[in-house]
């Protein structure tokens, strides 16, 4: 029997996932006849979450959908801003992205994340019980069935990890609400209140505390804040406007 032989269009965007000769305009691949286009488009490298849609001779088709022979396949990247089902939007971070969880919790952004590498499978029935975006640079990771969501992480410098993630999801920011460290919600606090997890200098010094309600960290404007704070502003310039025109 003769293996079906499909034409593959694939875009600059998703050109890191696959081998150099698929990299051109259009390229032609044998199936095997049974398996659904969404699999062969992962054989090739490609997480389906990195998949904004997937046409066949100019119509949109489903994963589930089984290639002939002579189809032209067209893969699309995600759209920016992408939708996500479901609401609120909330984020699960592999053990290697810690520094992009701390800084989406220092905007606001509910970002749970694992100090421990708990493994592929625990994080992938994570993300599905809590519906939460699993981010990683880990693609066969991303490849997992049972994940709700996911979103690769495409850089590895932590600045331009954050950029990623807020312009391909854009989640609603609001600063200085979650603890940094456990990702907990943030109230005021009353000095008196925390004084006794104050060293003495700390407390004759700052009067404006918050405090985590699930860890019960103690938080105020110390000799970091105006290094976060411009790092904060920049970012609200940058993608706070632009949240709130998606929003209208």
């Amino acid at each position: 029997m003769t293996r079906p032989e499909v034409t593959v269009k694939i875009p600059a965007e998703l050109h890191l996932f696959v081998p150099a000769d698929r990299r051109a305009a259009s390229s032609t691949l044998t199936t095997d006849g049974s398996s659904s286009l969404g699999h062969v488009v992962e054989s090739l490298g490609i997480p389906l979450t990195e998949v904004g849609g997937l046409a066949v001779d100019g119509r949109d088709v489903p994963p589930g959908h089984v290639p002939a022979s002579g189809e032209v396949v067209e893969v699309r990247a995600v759209s920016r801003p992408q939708a996500v089902p479901g609401a609120p939007l909330r984020f699960l971070l592999d053990v290697h992205l810690g520094t992009l969880a701390r800084r989406l919790r220092l905007l606001g952004v509910d970002a749970a994340y694992e100090s421990e590498d708990i493994g592929d499978a625990a994080l992938a029935a994570r993300s599905a019980k809590e519906r939460r975006v699993l981010l990683s640079r880990d693609r066969g990771l991303l490849r997992r069935r049972e994940l709700w969501a996911g979103g690769y992480v495409y850089s590895d410098q932590p600045e331009e990890q954050l950029q990623d993630v807020l312009s391909r999801f854009a989640p609603a920011l609001a600063p200085w609400t979650r603890c940094v460290a456990c990702n907990g919600p943030l109230a005021d606090a009353d000095k008196e209140s925390v004084r006794d997890r104050l060293a003495d200098g700390t407390s004759k010094t700052y009067d404006v505390f918050a405090e985590c309600a699930d860890c019960g960290r103690v938080y105020w404007r110390g000799a970091h804040h105006t290094r976060l704070a411009t790092m904060v502003d920049q970012v609200m310039r940058d993608y706070g406007e632009r949240r709130r025109y998606i929003a209208d």
